[in-house]
């Protein structure tokens, strides 16, 4: 089996499972992003745009808003079917972030909400997005940050290495907040094909309202992929142990109305190198 392979396999799994349930555990909060990302681009009229992990099609919708001529791209059929349900009007494709289906310099911006978190090769994938850039053109993609810069992601960390058995039998993947580090992401960008000079790396905090303290476990235990597959293999002691912990921690963040749960994330852009 090729390397990564294993672990494509289970994330292609877990988002067939968790397709259903995507919007109503994680669109309030990756939307945030979608304005940032879009502008990071320099999305506009007329632009052919490829959006890629596009999930339930966000992205493709905001961008189809200032103009932009859209294909959506995901790995999972399931996700692929919803976006078409609910924009019937773009266009949707099954495909792999790491081998796209398109021929080079095809597109005028490239963008990825979140995607690389999920990928098996993510140096792949981005070889891949400027890959099909034309000149002058924009990969732009967002990535959570790293927990310790993190406060919402560090809640269901800290929960997991406390009450978790961690000696669960997953596949092995890459890390978790893969490129969080901007050194580590010019360089690896640069290494894909990226010009140096055109790295761009803002990261922007959004308060995540959610309704209830158990929001967050809820979600990524019915709308996650490898978070869920360590919940799915606790006993329910310690299932519920993981719970009280985030349960906790998120009433910490109490408004009214509400819980606002802050989330840092990374959006990230660059130029392919000029081809002479």
């Amino acid at each position: 089996m090729p390397p990564g392979e294993e672990f494509k396999r289970f994330e292609h799994a877990g988002w067939e499972r968790a397709a259903p349930h995507y919007e109503a555990c994680w669109a309030s909060l990756t939307s945030h992003f979608v304005s940032p990302l879009i502008q990071a681009a320099a999305v506009g009229r007329g632009q052919r745009v490829l959006d890629v992990a596009c999930g339930s099609g966000l992205v493709s919708e905001a961008a189809s808003r200032l103009g932009a001529v859209t294909t959506g791209l995901d790995f999972s059929r399931r996700m692929v079917l919803r976006a078409r349900e609910r924009h019937p009007q773009l266009e949707f494709l099954e495909g792999d972030a790491e081998r796209l289906p398109f021929d080079g310099a095809g597109f005028d911006a490239v963008l990825m909400n979140f995607g690389v978190p999920h990928l098996a090769r993510p140096e792949e994938a981005l070889r891949e997005a400027l890959r099909v850039l034309r000149p002058g053109g924009r990969f732009a993609f967002t990535v959570w940050a790293d927990p310790k810069d993190n406060p919402g992601a560090r809640i269901m960390s800290e929960a997991i290495d406390t009450h978790a058995d961690l000696r669960v039998d997953l596949p092995e993947g890459p890390p978790r907040y893969p490129l969080s580090d901007a050194h580590q992401c010019r360089e690896a960008l640069a290494t894909a094909g990226a010009d140096p000079t055109s790295f761009a790396f803002v990261s922007l905090t959004a308060a995540w309202r959610v309704p209830t303290p158990s929001f967050l476990f809820e979600a990524e235990r019915d709308g996650g992929v490898r978070t869920a597959g360590v919940l799915a293999r606790q006993t329910a002691e310690r299932l519920a142990a993981i719970r009280s912990a985030v349960e906790r921690a998120v009433a910490q963040h109490a408004v009214p109305g509400g819980f606002a749960i802050p989330m840092t994330a990374h959006v990230v852009s660059a130029a392919p190198v000029r081809r002479g």
